[in-house]
């Protein structure tokens, strides 16, 4: 590409971000903007053959509906289960359904009866046979089938136990008694197929279709936590904000001190590790065994034994020996470019302060994500419940060469598949169809998650670009504040949108496609882990490597890029590529400008979640009673406690990831200073004094003065 209109080269009076702009990547906009078209049209198309309700309610082996108003389950709202210990089947994990025939009951059984049982007490009472026939797939007049018949034509269940509903399902009523677990007061029972069975084996088998027997008490208790806490929470994450707010601030008189001060700890720390490592060899210098090595021990799985050797502490010494070298000379050699990047840190806390409406932009950018992600979540339910029921062929076992396919459970048992398999079933999968919308469901859902991932993408692009341009328009600003042209956010935001779109389209795709590939990558990585070798464990391991440090490189140079557009208003390509050339050019100071910056923020966000958790924490135990009384009686003090430490670190995420965004382009922006000015009254300086002092450069009319 030419230099063409660089306005480095063409405009030397150049004063910030480029006004006169022309849209950029109109070809990209057009593709993004035909996706969300198109996003919107499969939204409205989902929302038509979807039906959510068939997630609120379960749905018995024809795929009818439990309690739903206007279906012959209306007064039936809870799912029943004929065998539940056939839940352990391998079936389970392959097609989510448990191989047993599920009814829609209007309550679950209270009491132990097989059918054995049954036919004899029918003789003498036929109340008992009325309770049990509400649990078979039909009415019958009396018991007559036989046991064998029964599991054949499988109209009733073997045998059933005391359950309560969970989740609008039948699940044994399980207690535990003298740290035992029994069920309905029983450890053993019989499974009415001859078998004695324990609770253990039942509470497996329960598990294996319902993950939250036991969360459903602790989350009852939760609930109680939050409605005791919720105003100590908001409480806890306004201080959060304010402190946040606070630190930007002060970082512009403390980043110096709190570097220095982490530097010298970590040397200090270091060189304690070696004189502890010194004084151990010392101590084993005189021991029986001195003399015995690494070679003498072999490998040995007791890795305590290691630290017995003097060979081992003499090998720690000299490592860490190595590495407090090597910082200390960092240091030295290192001192002006480490100079700078703290002068970059307090210039981004002065530009914080000049223009403070940005410490508010990520609650848009929180908007906006929590649009796309419902968008994507309501699209995804709709579409899961398109269609008409599938029926598969499930075996308990697991070991029919018929299993899944589709087919009819009216007429199954008359069809070869039943005669091939003894014990094959044909039950309710997924709601699905013939029509060719319904063909393509799977298709539908990655266009969702992908489009979903670009949107997402795009709104975290479009607010770095934002920040960037309003930023920047601090930086070049010859006298500041009284050169910063008025609302700079604002400013830089419509340009963004109206000149932009395209390029923060096509950085956010490209980054799309490889976060694409990696879910891709993990979800054939949690199909495909039982037929796994060594040598395709470790292909798997290197892509995901490999994946992970793609798209970190993208989104450095797509964050970069992003800065260049919004000071040059060039295309997504030339931006990424002049900034990478820039930063190429400068990559010792990238590099340290990166670690100082990324040790700040990190003690910030630390130093912010830390200081509110152990107020909490005082609070929420009851350790202020002199000073606050707080919450009393609580189930669990960590729930809120843990809600209050991450809303703490998010917060104080947010409000950072404001100043690394302005420490970024303030970093570009100074470097591009530097390459197109000398101080000279046709090209001064813009940088900052303290930065000009660092470099020993002055503007000529400071000299002149």
């Amino acid at each position: 590409m030419s230099d063409e209109g660089d306005p480095r080269i063409h405009d030397p009076h150049f004063k910030g971000p480029v006004v006169n702009r022309s849209c950029t990547d109109v070809l990209c906009c057009m593709i993004f903007i035909l996706f969300i078209i198109a996003y919107i049209l499969l939204g409205l198309v989902a929302w038509v053959n979807g039906d959510p309700r068939r997630v609120a309610y379960p749905t018995d082996s024809q795929g009818h509906f439990c309690g739903q108003k206007g279906t012959p389950n209306e007064n039936k709202p809870i799912l029943f289960y004929f065998n539940l210990l056939s839940c352990t089947s391998p079936s389970v994990v392959v097609n989510l359904q448990c191989p047993t025939r599920q009814i829609c009951v209007s309550k679950c059984p209270e009491k132990f009866l097989t059918y054995m049982e049954i036919q004899f007490m029918y003789r003498k009472d036929r109340n008992d046979w009325t309770y049990y026939s509400q649990f078979c797939k039909s009415a019958f007049l009396k018991p007559a089938k036989t046991l064998t018949q029964v599991l054949l034509d499988d109209d009733c269940p073997t045998a059933i136990f005391p359950s309560k509903p969970y989740l609008q399902r039948c699940f044994p009523d399980f207690s535990t008694k003298n740290g035992t677990l029994t069920v309905g007061n029983k450890t053993v029972f019989e499974d009415g197929s001859g078998k004695t069975r324990n609770a253990v084996e039942l509470r497996a088998a329960a598990n294996g279709i319902n993950k939250v027997l036991d969360a459903r008490a602790i989350g009852v208790k939760v609930f109680e936590d939050y409605a005791t806490t919720w105003y100590w929470i908001l409480i806890g994450l306004t201080i959060a904000m304010l402190l946040s707010w606070m630190f930007v601030i002060l970082l512009r008189f403390t980043a110096g001190f709190l570097f220095w001060l982490f530097t010298f700890g970590v040397i200090g720390i270091i060189a304690y590790g070696i004189w502890h490592c010194y004084r151990e060899y010392s101590n084993l210098q005189g021991q029986p065994n001195a003399h015995l090595t690494v070679f003498h021990i072999g490998i040995q799985t007791d890795i305590s034994m290691y630290f017995q050797l003097k060979q081992t502490w003499f090998a720690f010494m000299i490592i860490l020996c190595i590495l407090e070298v090597f910082i200390i000379l960092m240091l030295i050699f290192l001192r002006d470019r480490i100079r700078i990047s703290i002068a970059l840190l307090k210039e981004g806390s002065k530009a914080i302060g000049y223009i403070p409406t940005t410490l508010i932009y990520p609650v848009l950018t929180f908007i906006l994500l929590s649009i796309c992600i419902s968008y994507w979540a309501v699209i995804a339910v709709y579409l899961a419940t398109s269609g008409v029921p599938i029926y598969k062929v499930i075996a308990p076992e697991g070991q029919c060469k018929h299993e899944n396919k589709t087919c009819n459970p009216e007429i199954f048992n008359t069809t070869e598949i039943a005669k091939a398999c003894p014990g094959a079933q044909c039950r309710f999968a997924f709601y699905g169809g013939a029509t060719l919308y319904h063909q393509y469901i799977t298709t539908f859902q990655i266009f969702n998650l992908f489009v979903f991932l670009w949107l997402i993408n795009f709104v975290i692009a479009l607010g770095q670009c934002a920040l960037a341009g309003a930023f920047a328009s601090y930086y070049w600003a010859l006298k500041k504040p009284d050169d910063i042209p008025p609302y700079p956010l604002f400013t830089a935001f419509g340009r963004a949108i109206r000149y932009h779109t395209g390029s923060l389209a096509f950085g956010s795709l490209i980054l799309a496609v490889v976060q694409m590939f990696r879910l891709i990558l993990e979800y054939l990585d949690k199909r495909l882990k039982q037929a796994q070798n060594n040598i395709s464990k470790f292909l798997k391991c290197c892509l995901r490597c490999c994946f992970w440090c793609l798209e970190k490189a993208v989104k450095f140079l797509n964050r970069n890029a992003y800065v260049m557009i919004a000071i040059y208003g060039k295309n997504f390509c030339r931006s990424a590529r002049d900034a990478f050339n820039l930063l190429m050019r400068n990559i010792l100071k990238v590099a340290v400008m990166d670690r100082v910056t990324d040790f700040v923020l990190i003690l910030g966000k630390i130093l912010v979640a830390g200081c509110i958790g152990v107020l909490a924490f005082l609070l929420f135990t009851e350790r202020l009673p002199m000073i606050i009384v707080g919450p009393t009686s609580l189930n669990y003090y960590w729930v809120p406690l843990l809600t209050v430490m991450i809303g703490s670190y998010l917060i104080a995420h947010g409000f950072f990831s404001v100043y690394a965004m302005c420490i970024e382009t303030i970093f570009i922006c100074f470097l591009e200073d530097l390459e197109r000015n000398d101080g000279s009254a046709e090209r001064p300086y813009y940088m900052s004094q303290s930065l000009l002092k660092i470099l020993n450069e002055q503007n000529a009319q400071t000299k002149k003065q």
